[in-house]
């Protein structure tokens, strides 16, 4: 047995105070297996040690949240008898190591996520951040996770209907890949992991367990350095063939009533997921390796218990029913093998080869893991507004903004995802949300992913307040009801008391948010630690939001559908360009303050917006975000393939702080002169700030003392960059 050292301990990420810890908990040293075993439970990446603290501030209850945080995904009603269960989680290291296999075996991850509740994925979504254009490995990397997260959302048969995908440098030596899955149940069908109960049987099913991923949840709870692409070893090999195999089978077996608990096998594999069913259903558990489908030779049982082998899972049945199950999974042509016991001991058991190598209680694996409240250091957010140079042609700068990086059109991301596949895609990648029909019904699914992480940078609360309401805005903006958010907390290293106030403040701004538009958090993942030899990302709080409207038919979409209609601004206009896309790229620099959220105003503006859609009233919506109004509009007018002719207004009389300025909470509708007259009308009774700016027709945009600028050029700026880019051609040094 190998001897425990204080090196030992150190390369399992424990510190001498945890290990000491582990000592007292146990009433001795742990074994090796054992000392295994804490290393990934008590990681970050496991515990939240960092964040637990401050997570318990966030709201995470509503009369429609059927299941909230602390279960494999959240779980909302959506009416009829029907819930929809979602989750995002980040697979952030593996993909920089391995950007194929870390981004399929993330979206495969997640996809277990949802199906071990008992539900079908209908949509997968993803939001990705990547370094510079012009750094040496971003076009290697990009290549290698559109390609991973497509090959496994493809083959599994569920549409990838939309994300983000962002580029900066601060993102060079740690990109981000988060992935949301949403699927579909009954209500009254939901499979929680809570063991409960003595002598029933502990089944192992899906793939067999390789040395594939170990320690991978300890990578994911460390910095990166110079030497971390030889952790290669770690990153898992997903096989979505296999997966789509355990789909099907846990869905027939969870057709019957056999099943007591059921868990994916994640981070930390039979560890994580034996170790939580036991915990949360308040018994034992008991396991023979022995009886583990194995595909490599000699594996030991400290191999066998970190193993991130994919396409796992652990289930919980009733006594008797092994039989049924084992017939299912075989037909499935899946390994199915009973592996262990429950046990009224709270004790986690581990034999191998007819011994015990590992006793644990199962408390101090979960309860008893360390939480830190960490000291942090309040920094003052950024402040002011941009100088700007206000000769500047705003046509050609709207050209030079739809080419950049950031701001370009993504099909050829999208392009390269099935998002029709299951044909309930109703509204394809590209607009503010994508919506897909709840199969059989009018009801669909609004879904987005959102995060500007510029703003949170600038000024942690404000951003992440922005991205929540971001992401209820684009909800809005199609015609749903916003519902509820994940969250995927991307940050650097805890331990340095900035980034300890990062984390801390985009907790409370995410709170802030969701309590004001009545949007809980039912689900999330922390990933900390994205750091390249000391330095960190930029704060990203990814928020993911699900919506529900009642009627797909009364859905809207970004494209003018008409000439010779008004176009609306809802909301005030003030000309806020710290922290724009314009000042970024049009006068080469980041700063200023991140635009102020007033939610009050949000909540007004975007339930007057819904109502007209709701009502059938208006089919032409956007939300205004990174860009301004101009962008916004450019976007319309592309998509319809419409122009448009527009002026200032409002109390904003410069062209560039009007048309490029940030300010929140704004929609631009499109709709019949009468039409656009009583919104006009209603909106002024109503207290909220209305501006008729112009109307559609023509193949240009045409700005009021500014100029005009051709659709086609436009066109060709936005869809250019991407394709010119993945295909090797050289680009600037850009943000």
């Amino acid at each position: 047995m190998t001897q425990i050292t204080p090196d030992i301990v150190r390369e399992h990420g424990l510190s001498e105070e945890e290990y000491a810890r582990i000592i007292r908990l146990m009433n001795r040293e742990p074994n090796f297996v054992e000392l295994g075993i804490f290393s990934v439970m008590w990681s970050e990446h496991c515990s939240y040690k960092s964040t637990r603290f401050h997570l318990r501030k966030l709201p995470t209850k509503a009369p429609w949240v059927l299941q909230g945080p602390g279960e494999n995904a959240g779980v909302i009603d959506i009416g009829d008898g029907d819930a929809c269960i979602f989750k995002m989680e980040s697979h952030n290291h593996p993909s920089f190591i391995e950007p194929y296999q870390g981004a399929a075996t993330g979206v495969g991850g997640i996809m277990r996520d949802v199906f071990t509740m008992g539900a079908r994925p209908v949509a997968m979504m993803n939001a990705l951040r990547f370094g510079e254009p012009s750094h040496p490995k971003t076009r290697h990397l990009v290549s290698g996770v559109v390609s991973g997260i497509g090959g496994y959302g493809n083959c599994m048969g569920v549409p990838t209907v939309g994300g983000e995908v962002n580029f900066h440098r601060s993102y060079n030596g740690n990109i981000l890949v988060n992935a949301m899955c949403v699927g579909l149940a009954r209500a009254d069908n939901i499979f929680l992991s809570a063991a409960k109960g003595a002598g029933n049987p502990v089944v192992y099913i899906g793939s067999k367990t390789g040395r594939d991923g170990i320690h991978g949840a300890t990578m994911a709870s460390a910095e990166f350095d110079d030497a971390s692409e030889e952790k290669r070893p770690t990153v898992q090999v997903g096989d979505p063939f296999t997966e789509k195999l355990l789909l099907e089978a846990c869905l027939e077996l969870m057709a019957t009533d056999a099943i007591i608990a059921i868990q994916d096998m994640g981070a930390a594999g039979l560890t994580s997921s034996s170790a939580e069913m036991g915990d949360k259903g308040g018994s034992g558990i008991e396991l023979d390796l022995d009886k583990v489908p194995q595909r490599e030779a000699n594996m030991t049982a400290y191999e066998m218990m970190l193993s991130e082998s994919q396409e796992r899972m652990l289930a919980v049945l009733k006594p008797g029913r092994e039989a049924e199950a084992e017939r299912i999974f075989k037909k499935w042509e899946l390994d199915f093998a009973v592996i262990g016991i429950t046990t009224d001991t709270k004790r986690l058991v581990i034999k191998h080869h007819g011994g015990v190598v590992a006793d644990l209680p199962i408390t101090a694996l979960s309860d008893e893991a360390p939480v830190y409240e960490r000291a942090y250091e309040t920094q003052r957010p950024k402040s002011g507004q941009p100088k700007f140079d206000a000769k500047k042609s705003v046509t050609d700068s709207l050209v030079k903004i739809l080419s950049s990086p950031d701001m370009c059109s993504r099909r050829w991301v999208w392009e390269q995802y099935d998002y029709t596949v299951m044909a309930d895609t109703a509204q394809q990648p590209g607009g503010d949300a994508a919506v897909v029909r709840v199969h059989g019904t009018n009801k669909a699914l609004a879904i987005t992913t959102d995060v500007s992480p510029r703003y949170c940078k600038a000024d942690p609360f404000e951003g992440a307040k922005q991205a929540v309401a971001e992401a209820w805005r684009n909800i809005t903006a199609v015609g749903a009801r916003p519902l509820a958010v994940t969250d995927n907390l991307n940050f650097g290293n805890p331990q340095k008391p900035e980034i300890m106030w990062q984390i801390v403040a985009g907790i409370d701004g995410i709170g802030a948010a969701c309590c004001a538009l009545d949007f809980p958090v039912i689900s999330g993942n922390c990933s900390l630690y994205n750091e390249t030899n000391g330095e960190g990302i930029h704060p990203t709080p990814a928020i993911g939001a699900v919506g529900l409207m009642a009627n797909v038919h009364r859905m809207a979409t970004v494209a003018f559908k008409r000439p010779g209609d008004a176009i609306i601004l809802i909301g005030e206009t003030r000309g806020h360009l710290g922290q724009s896309i314009y000042v970024r790229e049009i006068e080469g620099r980041e700063e200023g303050a991140a635009p102020p959220v007033d939610l009050a105003a949000e909540k007004k503006n975007g339930d007057f917006v819904r109502k007209l859609i709701e009502d059938g009233r208006i089919d032409t919506a956007h939300d205004v975000s990174d860009g301004g109004v101009l962008v916004a509009l450019a976007e319309m007018a592309l998509a319809g393939n419409i122009g448009a002719e527009v002026g200032v207004a409002g109390e904003t009389p410069e062209a560039i702080p009007f048309f490029y300025g940030e300010d929140q909470g704004r929609y631009l509708l499109a709709a019949p002169p009468d039409v656009a007259d009583k919104i006009d009308q209603e909106a002024e009774k109503s207290g909220i700030v209305v501006a008729l700016l112009g109307k559609t027709g023509g193949d240009k945009i045409a700005i009021a003392r500014e100029g005009e600028v051709l659709l086609s050029k436009l066109r060709k700026a936005h869809e250019g960059w991407f394709p010119a880019y993945m295909s090797g051609e050289e680009v600037p040094l850009t943000n």
